[in-house]
């Protein structure tokens, strides 16, 4: 049975303990994958090296299971041996690349148990999955386009306040992403740490009235996610975030998301965001 999961995002890594019937999450952390490859066109050393560390602190390997997604899945043939070899020899472990696909299909099985008739977005640093599911995946979207694709072109959305408006970064994204075509009433945020934004960053939530979920806590309706997210732009400081959080790199694509949520809500005519936590860990430990 798999106990630990290490998930190697474009930006983010997680690690995930389940005991068998609960998951818990340990430790959140900073691996900035997708900036150094596109800046370099490959991986680079240091990333690897951190990443090899971490796992290797990880004391308890039995039921060990490390996989990645979005970057590693831009890797040619060449460096994806290199990488695969070096990392199996560093750790005694197996890295697993995760097919957006699969990607979509394990967080789905997650934020879904008590729901259905809901869109589930799956945001990250270098892709984007969007699913209608009504009992089982009608409809699939996967984009190779994140947030850190748009804060390549829009760096000030990581600086205090942003200087280009909302309006403008949210045309930029809808020109380029796809989304099922369905109209759906609810969107549950998934796949990056939304619920912790949201009880972090100063937007308005309420609790979730729509259906119970202890993964699934607390929503919000759209009116007031656009109200907050315009407020995220224009009057929240980032940095007084950064400055009392634990993970303060973490917060600098925070307005590209936000500028996402909202793009994938307009096109399906959403009236209710549920943020979670839940990531593909949860379809994981359940195979």
């Amino acid at each position: 049975m798999i106990k630990t999961v290490v998930e190697v995002g474009s930006t983010c890594t997680k690690i995930d303990v389940y005991d068998g019937q609960d998951i818990k999450h340990i430790n959140t952390v900073t691996i900035e994958f997708k900036k150094h490859y596109n800046k370099n066109n490959c991986l680079i050393s240091q990333d690897v090296d951190k990443l090899i560390e971490l796992v290797n602190s990880i004391e308890d390997k039995n039921g060990l299971f490390v996989c990645g997604t979005s970057v590693f899945r831009q890797l040619n043939l060449k460096q994806k041996e290199e990488f695969l070899s070096y990392f199996k020899e560093k750790t005694n472990q197996d890295f697993n690349i995760i097919s957006s696909e699969q990607e979509n299909v394990y967080t789905v099985k997650g934020a879904t148990r008590f729901v259905d008739k809901v869109l589930v977005f799956v945001g990250g640093g270098g892709s984007t999955e969007i699913s209608y599911f009504d009992n089982e995946i009608k409809e699939m979207k996967n984009n190779n386009f994140g947030v850190m694709d748009v804060l390549s072109v829009y760096p000030d959305l990581a600086q205090d306040i942003a200087t280009t408006s909302l309006d403008e970064v949210m045309r930029y994204i809808e020109e380029r992403i796809q989304v099922p075509n369905v109209k759906v009433d609810k969107i549950i945020l998934a796949g990056g740490g939304h619920e912790y934004f949201a009880r972090e960053s100063g937007i308005g939530y309420e609790d979730n009235t729509l259906y119970t979920d202890r993964n699934e806590p607390i929503m919000m309706d759209i009116e007031s996610r656009i109200k907050d997210t315009y407020k995220y732009y224009t009057q929240i400081s980032l940095d007084e975030i950064r400055n009392r959080v634990e993970d303060p790199a973490w917060w600098y694509a925070t307005r590209a998301m936000c500028a996402f949520v909202l793009v994938v809500a307009k096109k399906v005519g959403a009236k209710y965001i549920i943020p979670t936590d839940i990531s593909m860990v949860y379809g994981i430990v359940t195979e």
